[in-house]
């Protein structure tokens, strides 16, 4: 930590002052949303630190500096949040006893009291369900035993999530009967578990809103989510959902957004179920996955609009202009060997995101394409054709 000495930014700024060009904006987290993000920010004339546990990190590789400390680091995120003239987080497993620190030193865009909600799936749901937004049926449960009777009380199927420390599908157990509950319970050994009814759904959908210190919000509309073993595999914008729907879940996150008091960016996963009910399924309080068909169709992604509300800056233009699809490159893509990135690249209109990942594992998010077309049906056939195009000997 010795290496931020070198750098004092002065007194701190005001909650709303606007950031000078050149003013260091420290990031909480160092994967591929943090390095799209100081992408972004240094287009605006922002230089970006990154702190997290990783070296040579994807954010590590794009920042100004990259700061190697545990997130439990008390001593270390204070002294990197004092170099900083505001500051923000990829990742939602930060300590709130971390966050309160930092926020004794310089501004931090959402609140740690936000990140505390959202990255405790238990804390979460209750706080929808006391808000009176609608969620799946939920119990909280400890043992075996409360999981026996939560089931009986909510049915069969049901899903099995840990509280905390859960994405991308991991930490989550379907049950489809009695006969699953042991092993649904044994499955992992995270205590604090909560056991949600199943939503027999149409589809799933994302909504991004950005809000900034004034109450002003921006949205992107409603995305389509496809996922796979509980990964999202593809993004389609706009959702081709009924629009009374789509308009539903906007003004749903809206509510949800200014209930938090929300300064950053927030993501809304939501289920559609078959009668157009629209229930809240997580949160996140940071750019998604979701959005990052944001970067080319729209005016200001959500990277950069991230980057503008922490710098006190005014929003951004957020309509999409043309329809979308976005897949995300896992590390399976790589199993036969490098891909082949010139014959996805020879599709007209795909744009290739890789993040710098050095070693490919199944599961693992090494990049995306993303594609703009007339339509979105056509995106989505020139994404998978993008996608496919990359293993051209695959069977």
């Amino acid at each position: 930590m010795s290496d931020m000495a070198s750098y004092a930014p002065g007194s701190p700024p005001s909650a709303t002052a606007a950031l000078p060009p050149g003013a260091v904006i420290g990031v909480l987290g160092s994967g591929q949303l943090g390095r799209m993000f100081a992408i972004a920010a240094a287009q605006l004339g922002y230089r970006v630190w990154t702190l997290s546990p990783d070296c040579g990190s994807p954010a590590g590789q794009v920042c100004e500096r990259e700061v190697v400390a545990a997130y439990d680091d008390i001593a270390a995120i204070r002294q990197f949040a004092a170099c900083v003239a505001a500051l923000t987080f990829e990742f939602e497993n930060i300590p709130a006893a971390s966050t309160r620190a930092a926020a004794s030193l310089t501004r931090v865009r959402p609140t740690g009291g936000i990140l505390e909600i959202c990255q405790h799936r238990l804390r979460e749901k209750r706080y929808l369900a006391e808000q009176g937004f609608p969620v799946a049926p939920f119990h909280e449960v400890n043992s075996p035993a409360e999981l026996n009777a939560a089931c009986t009380m909510l049915g069969y199927p049901a899903i099995l999530k840990t509280a905390g420390f859960g994405y991308d599908g991991k930490g989550q157990a379907r049950i489809r009967g009695p006969a699953d509950l042991a092993a649904a319970w044994q499955s992992t050994d995270i205590p604090e578990r909560v056991l949600e009814g199943w939503i027999d759904f149409k589809c799933e959908v994302s909504v991004i809103i950005a809000r900034n210190i004034r109450g002003e919000t921006r949205t992107w509309g409603v995305m389509e989510n496809h996922h796979e073993q509980g990964i999202l595999a593809m993004t389609i914008a706009p959702a081709r959902i009924d629009p009374s729907i789509a308009a539903a879940a906007a003004e749903l996150a809206c509510r949800i957004a200014a209930r938090l008091d929300l300064v950053g960016v927030l993501c809304v996963e939501c289920f559609i179920t078959h009668d157009g009910q629209v229930l809240v399924n997580e949160l996140a309080p940071r750019p998604h996955n979701s959005g990052h068909v944001t970067i080319e169709a729209a005016p200001c992604s959500q990277f950069e609009q991230l980057a503008r509300i922490v710098a006190g800056l005014p929003m951004g233009a957020t309509e999409i202009s043309q329809p979308a699809a976005m897949v995300n490159l896992l590390g399976d893509v790589w199993e036969h060997g490098e891909p082949c990135w010139e014959a996805a690249l020879a599709i007209p209109g795909v744009h290739l995101h890789l993040y710098g990942k050095d070693e490919p594992r199944p599961g693992r998010k090494m990049g995306h394409l993303t594609v703009l077309a007339e339509t979105a049906d056509r995106a989505v056939d020139l994404a998978l054709a993008a996608k496919a195009a990359l293993r051209p000997n695959a069977s």
